[in-house]
């Protein structure tokens, strides 16, 4: 989801999340891996999002990576090296659910010089001290991530192992996800659920060790939100029986669904891929953010394929303002999954965008 909604567009609102993404109607669908873990720097944004929630003792921290990469539509091959071609972002966050407080810190640089990149080929991306990097390798599996984030000014910072022996989540057919009815509003769009997490946390100088578990989406588009849509809502779940769960919906000024999506693949890997009638988000309890003056729904009840859900914040105020980078003002949060009996079921992040301001294409 470059401006507004280059979020994660180069926004997300330059840089958020679900976008439209991607390719001519002579491309295949599918996706090749190891080329694709990497940077597509012919596209117009691009986006690798890292959440997931760690343990310290009885401690519960949420923690958030995004990196952005966004062409400026000068040529790579411009006589000047200062005529940057490519743009990085990055937004982190730590949520801390026991002591009731997020931080976060956001940077912006453009590509080259030794302080930003976004590599092809494979996952490298580096923004001054932040990075994410894949373990080099010729297939795509197993994956093992290396992310780490230090945040002097916010006093949190993390360093995290990742791994993965699962295959790629391929969102949508194959890879190519719509997000809209017309045949041109779609991404090119993967997931990885799952990740065995294991690191720590920096908290004001003090390491804490962590394990949990942990979800990436890989996302690329040239095309922007459907006309009509101001935001999204959209879920990723890492459920607690070893499978993983997606969903979201691109919403109208009047809160109504555009269009919507998702997919459930089980513990063993069967895959469903949901159409946009098969979705359904009503909200439920709202918080409203004293310092945006946004109002946003922090329970949902959610309805796919998959059945009927209930997703709630772990913390309330997870809103992230990113007018110093992608523009944007919008909620992103650590949430648990609840199934129809209220059982517990799985957790991941909520992330909700277009309620302090509708995306400005």
């Amino acid at each position: 989801m470059l401006r507004a909604m280059q979020r994660r567009s180069c926004l997300i609102a330059l840089a958020g999340l679900p976008l439209a993404a991607a390719a001519s109607p002579s491309q295949p669908a599918g996706l090749r891996f190891p080329a694709d873990f990497g940077a597509h720097p012919q596209t117009r944004t691009e986006w690798w999002y890292i959440t997931g929630s760690l343990q310290h003792a009885e401690r519960l921290f949420g923690f958030q990576i995004t990196f952005f990469r966004s062409a400026t539509g000068v040529p790579a091959d411009h006589p000047s090296r200062f005529a940057a071609s490519q743009l990085v972002f990055a937004h982190a966050a730590l949520s801390d659910i026991g002591g009731k407080r997020l931080r976060h810190d956001q940077r912006i640089a453009r590509s080259g010089f030794g302080v930003a990149d976004a590599a092809a080929g494979d996952t490298g991306l580096r923004l001054r001290d932040w990075r994410l990097e894949r373990e080099a390798s010729a297939a795509a599996t197993p994956s093992r991530y290396r992310v780490g984030v230090t945040s002097r000014s916010a006093g949190f910072g993390f360093e995290l192992a990742l791994a993965t022996d699962a295959p790629p989540l391929l969102q949508g057919d194959g890879g190519l996800s719509h997000k809209g009815p017309l045949p041109g509003e779609t991404s090119r769009y993967y997931s990885q659920p799952q990740l065995d997490a294991r690191g720590t946390v920096s908290l004001d100088g003090r390491a804490l060790p962590v394990t949990g578990r942990a979800w990436l989406d890989h996302e690329w588009s040239d095309s922007f939100l459907p006309v009509g849509s101001v935001g999204w809502d959209w879920i990723g779940i890492n459920l607690d029986n070893g499978g993983a769960l997606t969903a979201f919906r691109l919403r109208r000024a009047d809160g109504s669904s555009l269009y919507a999506g998702g997919s459930h693949r089980s513990a063993a890997g069967a895959l469903r891929i949901f159409a946009s009638d098969e979705v359904r988000f009503a909200p439920g309890r709202r918080w409203r953010s004293a310092a945006s003056g946004a109002t946003y729904p922090v329970e949902w009840s959610i309805e796919s394929p998959a059945g009927q859900h209930r997703i709630r914040a772990l913390l309330d105020a997870q809103e992230l303002d990113s007018r110093a980078s992608t523009g944007s003002v919008y909620w992103e949060g650590l949430s648990e999954l609840l199934d129809e009996n209220g059982a517990h079921v799985g957790r991941g992040y909520l992330e909700m965008t277009g309620y302090a301001g509708s995306l400005r294409v």
